[in-house]
């Protein structure tokens, strides 16, 4: 059992670390709990602490963490008042857990989908600018971890690039979307599209596309780098280039959802082009603007600008939102738990990702 994998569930990622364990242990063929007991503590003054009550020695460690997470009672405390977790508070946490385990653990791997700080990934030339990201993967090599685990990183090679003895591990949700995708909607290959909402999502879009069998599209954003509204260069210009959309169904490809706008704004001019249908696939569902986001995306589903939206359960979201008729929540616990059996198996990821390719074959086949 000595390559058997442990997990510290974070109270703030508890529900998909619970489903990890269940997975892992009918891969494992073992019906033994794989989790680790922690207690992540306050003082009264509202200085945490950390404390490990199983044995650790020897182990291969995996903290799971969501430090995204910003809704659930976990991630608030108290102090005269009650304060939500920030995401720096949630990291802090990581490594308080790391001290709790002190050396002890055989290997130690940070498992945290939403990779803390990953858009502020690299500095403009103009302006003094912290490095946020690259700081924080500097910060777990330097406290000894292995391996990070995350997904779909904003920028995953300047990640790599941070460090120099510890493995990062970027997955891709591609496989697990398509698969519930292709068991929901009718797929026609000669009248489908993938399409980028910006030139950051090509590399994204043609993955999911090579796949499927089908062509590219991409949007080109044209900013005016003149003025800064609400943190943001405004919009000059936003060009569809690509094949002609009409009567296609079309897949709209991205990372994130932030607020909202710009995805919807991409699935209302493919809409005025003539797509017949239009699906939305993004890995984290983060409605930055809360209610104000989800009832952009229900005033747009109602006036028939877009299908469907697919994505991830592997960070925290609003519980409104699931029960909207156009969200379709896609699981990807089995997926991490295969994850975390095989670097604990010291076993190639490519063999995960063969066996989801082959599944998506088949289902495009049937």
């Amino acid at each position: 059992m000595s390559k058997e994998p442990k997990l510290i569930v974070m109270p703030n990622i508890q529900k998909f670390g619970n489903l990890v364990n269940e997975h892992l242990k009918v891969i494992r063929d073992d019906s033994s709990d794989k989790r680790i007991n922690i207690h992540l503590d306050r003082f009264s003054n509202a200085e945490g602490k950390a404390t490990l009550h199983d044995d650790v020695v020897g182990k291969k460690i995996f903290i799971l963490s969501d430090v995204g997470n910003y809704g659930e009672e976990s991630c608030y405390y108290s102090r005269g008042r009650m304060y939500m977790k920030s995401p720096d508070d949630h990291f802090q946490d990581i490594k308080r857990v790391i001290s709790a385990v002190d050396g002890r653990a055989k290997s130690i791997h940070v498992v945290t989908p939403l990779l803390y700080e990953s858009r502020q990934d690299k500095k403009p030339n103009d302006v003094y600018e912290s490095l946020d990201c690259k700081e924080g993967l500097i910060d777990l090599e330097n406290r000894s971890v292995d391996g990070v685990i995350t997904m779909d990183a904003h920028n995953p090679a300047a990640c790599q690039n941070a460090l120099r003895n510890t493995t990062f591990d970027n997955l891709l949700p591609t496989y697990v979307l398509l698969r519930k995708y292709l068991l929901s909607e009718e797929f026609q290959r000669e009248k489908t599209i993938v399409v980028a909402p910006d030139k950051g999502a090509v590399s994204r879009a043609i993955t999911f596309a090579s796949v499927l069998g089908v062509d590219v599209g991409m949007f080109h954003k044209r900013r005016d780098y003149t003025k800064v509204i609400n943190g943001k260069n405004p919009l000059v210009e936003h060009k569809y280039l690509g094949e002609d959309v009409s009567g296609k169904n079309v897949i709209v490809v991205d990372d994130m959802i932030a607020s909202g706008e710009s995805v919807l704004d991409v699935a209302s001019k493919l809409k005025m082009q003539g797509a017949k249908k239009i699906d939305i696939m993004e890995t984290f569902p983060l409605f930055t603007d809360g209610e104000e986001s989800i009832e952009r995306f229900n005033e747009t589903y109602k006036r028939g600008v877009f299908d469907a939206l697919y994505t991830t359960n592997v960070t925290y979201v609003l519980e409104d939102v699931k029960r909207e008729g156009w969200y379709n929540e896609v699981d990807l616990s089995n997926y991490f738990a295969k994850v975390i059996n095989a670097i604990a198996e010291e076993q190639s990821l490519r063999q995960v990702d063969d066996e989801e390719k082959e599944t998506i074959k088949k289902l495009i086949m049937r």
